[in-house]
């Protein structure tokens, strides 16, 4: 048998739960940092705000299959060796490839979305500064060469054929050394 609590009639107060009002939120897909923050401060105080780069990832926050109000979530299957791309986990800062993970930091986080947002453009470095550490006036390009160079180590520890190619005189690029380019129909 169920316990019966009482409960003090004074303590609940008038009106409509709040669990049942609604509440506006405002969802935002921006695939680069710097677009995503230029928004958060845009709409700063109008509504709830979710900003995403892109809408797999706003379909993975709202889409949890199987999982009851208030249950502990289910924990998120690892991607099979057999999957052949490279994921991004921006709530953990992490990148995946098959079966191997590593940690991002934020630099190299912000750098690899950016990338990924348009993997045939080429960045310059200007763009990827601008980016990646905010910052209208500097374009130092040191910072962007030292950063690619961390990341690029960290994508052959993944064991991935993605990694960031420099276009002569132009700037950085995605590339996926293991899928050609031009497919036959």
């Amino acid at each position: 048998m169920g316990a019966v609590a009482e409960v003090d009639e004074s303590a609940v107060p008038d009106g409509p739960d709040p669990a049942e009002e609604l509440y506006p939120l405002v969802i935002a897909v921006a695939p680069s940092p710097a677009e995503r923050l230029r928004l958060a401060e845009r709409l700063d105080g109008i509504a709830p705000l979710l900003l995403v780069a892109d809408v797999d990832e706003l379909r993975r926050l709202i889409a949890i299959p199987g999982q009851l109000p208030g249950a502990a979530p289910a924990p998120a299957d690892p991607p099979s060796p057999a999957d052949d791309a490279l994921l991004i986990d921006s709530t953990r800062s992490t990148a995946r490839y098959g079966d191997r993970e590593v940690a991002l930091t934020r630099l190299e986080h912000d750098l690899l979305t950016c990338l990924r947002a348009a993997p045939v453009r080429v960045w310059s470095y200007a763009e990827l500064h601008r980016s990646v550490w905010r910052d209208e006036g500097l374009e130092r390009r040191a910072d962007v060469q030292s950063l690619v160079k961390r990341l690029r180590r960290k994508l052959r520890e993944l064991g991935t054929g993605v990694t960031i190619d420099a276009v002569r005189g132009v700037g950085l690029r995605l590339t996926d050394h293991r899928q050609p380019r031009v497919g036959g129909g």
